[in-house]
């Protein structure tokens, strides 16, 4: 007679079950964020072109919704994006965001993301109603559909230089100042002028590093 007990086919899909919550659990605030996103992607999807148009608008960080309720817009253009792709995201996200978190802790990365999102649209929004002061872009511009998560993301993906190991962070820093700068000067919108000053402003939280994350020991 065979000895020990008979396998049981369901303990697969149960240590899965484990190991996917124990991984969501480590990084609640990406996926929690995540979550937001991919239900607002699918609602999105459900309005006609015009429609989804201007819904977006009006939680756009654009000049004429920063001037009417900055909070509000900051805020809720964190949980949209123009497209509807979130499939792309959620890779960026697992890549960038959730190691992050683990890092730093919940509170910490969550002020890097948000830092990067609200400074950086203030920014970006400041340079075009300086271009529009100046001639240099139109009156129209100030309505235009600004929404996203792209900020966040520039901000947290450079935070996480100070991680990389010293042979590879030079590397690490070069590729992200590349990616950020390059855009801007071969063919500059505001959104690229966005994007560098978030990754800069990442760069500049690099301090929130240098201490062990609350409740957990450094690897």
């Amino acid at each position: 007679m065979p000895s020990g007990h008979p396998a049981r086919p369901h303990a697969a899909p149960a240590s899965w079950l484990r190991a996917l919550r124990s991984w969501i659990r480590s990084a609640p605030g990406t996926h929690l964020w995540l979550a937001a996103l991919f239900v607002t992607t699918v609602v999105v999807h459900q309005m006609s072109p015009a429609f989804e148009e201007e819904f977006l608008r009006q939680r756009s960080t654009n000049i004429h919704e920063l001037s009417r309720n900055p909070v509000r817009v900051l805020i809720a253009s964190a949980f949209w994006i123009d497209g509807g792709q979130w499939l792309p995201y959620a890779v960026l996200y697992t890549v960038f965001h959730a190691p992050a978190e683990r890092r730093l802790g919940t509170p910490r990365w969550l002020t890097v993301a948000a830092t990067a999102h609200v400074l950086a649209s203030l920014v970006s929004e400041g340079v075009l109603a300086w271009a529009i002061r100046h001639g240099h872009a139109p009156p129209s511009a100030a309505d235009t559909l600004d929404v996203g998560v792209s900020y966040a993301l520039a901000g947290v993906a450079a935070v996480l230089t100070s991680y990389v190991p010293r042979p590879w962070r030079p590397v690490y820093l070069f590729a992200v100042l590349v990616i950020y700068t390059v855009p801007l000067i071969t063919n500059p919108t505001v959104t690229d002028v966005g994007h560098l000053t978030a990754a800069l402003i990442g760069l500049g939280c690099s301090p929130l590093t240098r201490r062990g994350t609350p409740g957990r020991s450094e690897a």
